[in-house]
């Protein structure tokens, strides 16, 4: 199930140091059913583009900016993001040792009546 050391527990430790497969800009850490959890860690300009489905974000180190839509938040350690399929967002001006936890789940075109959308 986990890809770190074949556990179902990964610290942020852990994830930092899992490398990033080739052309990728986030680590896979956990694989199961819809579920999938990424490590990310933008440096830099943040080039995502909308996603296929619904994802979170929860905030492990360092602060920045998260912009979703038209709003822009400020955010740091142990924030939670909801994003919703489809929409564009991204960090900007984060510090250097920012780092993210990141899941998505749930069908293509995210998860049905969603209050969040």
């Amino acid at each position: 199930m986990a890809l770190v050391k074949g556990r179902w527990h990964a610290s942020a430790a852990d994830a930092a140091a899992v490398p990033l497969a080739e052309g990728r800009r986030s680590a896979e850490i956990l694989r199961h059913g819809s579920l999938e959890v990424r490590w990310y860690a933008p440096r830099g300009a943040d080039p995502q583009t909308p996603h296929a489905r619904d994802e979170i974000y929860v905030v492990a180190r360092g602060r920045g900016w998260f912009v979703r839509g038209g709003e822009r938040i400020a955010c740091g350690p142990s924030d939670l993001l909801f994003v919703p399929a489809g929409t564009e967002h991204r960090f900007e001006d984060v510090s250097d040792d920012f780092a993210t936890w990141v899941a998505f789940w749930g069908p293509a075109g995210g998860e049905r009546d969603n209050p969040f959308a």
